[in-house]
């Protein structure tokens, strides 16, 4: 889809794949996160019932958010990024990285996300996550009550339920140019980058090949 809009040239998936198989080019493949594990204190926390319950296709934007964290590595390091995606557009409306996987990493997110809504859009908003510590800690309820958000999360052991944020995920590391000598503030720069990338400029087949702020800009008209 880059290619035909920078060039104006159509390449179907077999023609690529024979000049990959002519000059030896090897797609990296992403390898899947096998394990999530995060505790969970009874009186501090409470998990919701799946809403969504898989129902992805959405017609308008911000009807349903999804959000979620991953872990990127840089050389011996970690970091965490915690993103939130809008269903319909695609597009990712709030995001944090951080150095620690603590609270705020999600509650950051989120209040980016919210900070671009009206009161009434609010109220007629979704979020969905899994059952993961920091989407069922008080703080990050409390957020959603006091503005009128509904909260979704998936079933227990059900990644799919929650698969678009995960699909971004796999993207997002795909883009991004991670070095070992990489610092915090470059991988920092670097993640905001590939994400303005993705918002705005990479095509998505679903999106009839806009980017989600194409996409989103379209259904606006």
């Amino acid at each position: 889809m880059n290619i035909e809009r920078s060039e104006g040239l159509v390449f179907n998936e077999k023609k690529i794949a024979r000049i990959k198989r002519k000059y030896q080019l090897v797609t990296q493949i992403r390898k899947k996160n096998k394990h999530k594990i995060f505790s969970k204190k009874k009186h501090e926390h409470e998990i919701f019932p799946n809403i969504v319950n898989r129902n992805f296709d959405l017609k308008k934007p911000n009807q349903v958010y999804s959000i979620d964290i991953t872990q990127i590595n840089f050389g011996p390091r970690k970091a965490y990024l915690a993103a939130i995606k809008d269903l319909c557009t695609k597009e990712i409306v709030g995001k944090s990285l951080s150095k620690r996987i603590d609270i705020n990493l999600t509650n950051k997110a989120l209040e980016l996300a919210l900070s671009k809504l009206k009161t009434i859009e609010k109220k007629s908003l979704t979020i969905h996550s899994d059952q993961g510590f920091h989407f069922t800690h008080f703080s990050y309820r409390k957020k959603l009550r006091d503005n009128g958000i509904t909260q979704s999360m998936s079933r227990k052991g059900n990644c799919l339920d929650n698969a678009p944020i995960e699909s971004f995920f796999g993207h997002i590391k795909d883009l991004i140019e991670v070095t070992d000598k990489m610092s915090y503030r470059e991988l920092e720069k670097e993640v905001t980058q590939k994400i303005n990338y993705y918002n705005n400029r990479r095509p998505q087949l679903g999106l009839n090949k806009m980017s989600p702020a194409e996409y989103r800009r379209h259904l606006e008209i």
